[in-house]
């Protein structure tokens, strides 16, 4: 990172999908906000729905049209059970897909718990120049995101390049 350079805060959304989570118990959405907001940036909005495909859709939908907001992380239901619906739902709204994002996710993921990544179908993608990120419910899922990904490519003085210094360019066509 560059230090000379000053931090350009971005505004993220939380959005957690589960059917059992609230907000009392909700340890990843807790974990990804108290590290957004630590590494200086704005969390402007944060829920829970459940795991439904046009619940979500909707939520997303609705913050993807707001100015305010730059980027959106999902947490869970990106597993391969019956309920695990949000990489259908984020690929509903997706302009462009980011497969990078999941595949070194996965890989970051193996390092820790081995073949069992495999079950992750985490996902990114760009949505009306709104980034979302779709990280696994686990808190150790989120921090491993967050940790690993996106505390740098969320920050505007990491080197040799960042997705903050794409924003301005990403509803070009």
């Amino acid at each position: 990172m560059q230090n000379n350079i000053p931090m350009t805060p971005v505004n993220i959304a939380i959005l957690t999908v589960s059917d059992t989570r609230r907000k009392k118990d909700d340890r990843s959405g807790d974990l990804l906000e108290k590290r957004i907001t630590a590494a200086g940036h704005k969390l402007v909005f944060r829920d829970i729905v459940k795991d439904d495909v046009e619940e979500i859709v909707a939520k997303l939908a609705s913050w993807i049209d707001k100015t305010d907001v730059d980027v959106i992380i999902t947490t869970g239901g990106t597993g391969i059970t019956g309920r695990d619906v949000t990489p259908e739902a984020v690929e509903r709204l997706w302009d462009k897909e980011i497969p990078g994002f999941g595949e070194l996710f996965r890989w970051i993921s193996y390092q820790k718990i081995a073949t069992s990544t495999i079950q992750s179908r985490a996902c990114a993608g760009v949505a009306n120049g709104t980034y979302i990120f779709s990280l696994p419910g686990s808190p150790n899922a989120c921090r491993d995101g967050w940790d690993e990904i996106l505390m740098y490519q969320l920050d505007n003085r990491h080197s040799p390049c960042n997705f903050v210094e794409l924003m301005p360019r990403l509803r070009e066509h």
